[in-house]
């Protein structure tokens, strides 16, 4: 079986990740939505919510599982035995930033990250431009799938 785990906070999930989770379901047998635990930092939403935002989101899909781990990544990936990271990315910034984390990840282990650009429609959209968007009474359902509602 060939298992990702798509890793992240998902303080909201957005259309972003949407789209990157719909296509790596064409390229996995599974992709495991490993929702982050980070005591360090501030969430807009809880885990529980962000947990149930994402499930809701692909509650028709059962490639899609819904998980929460904590520490390493790549130990989580051993621990479920998933053999590769999807990463989306939306910009060069991001690719560096994510090109750093895999080479890491690869020397640390043998698990492969695979990388999807994001959409050209979605591109533009991060969470913490949509947690921006919610603290100033925007219209965020433009951003977000329809499961995500504050």
């Amino acid at each position: 079986m060939k298992r990702a785990i798509f890793p992240g906070s998902f303080d909201p999930i957005t259309l972003g990740h949407y789209d990157i989770i719909k296509r790596g379901i064409k390229l996995f047998d599974e992709v495991v939505i490993a929702i982050g635990i980070n005591a360090e930092k501030k969430y807009m939403f809880s885990l529980e919510q962000r947990q149930r935002y994402i499930e809701d989101a692909f509650k028709n899909e059962p490639k899609v599982k819904v998980v929460t781990y904590k520490g390493l990544t790549i130990d989580f990936c051993k621990e479920i035995d998933a053999d590769f990271i999807l990463r989306g990315l939306r910009n060069p910034a991001d690719f560096e930033f994510e090109k750093a984390i895999a080479h890491t990840n690869r020397k640390l282990s043998k698990i492969e990250t695979v990388f999807l650009l994001t959409a050209a429609r979605t591109s533009y959209i991060s969470s913490s431009i949509v947690r921006d968007v919610i603290r100033n009474n925007g219209d965020y359902t433009v951003l977000v799938p329809d499961s995500v509602r504050v």
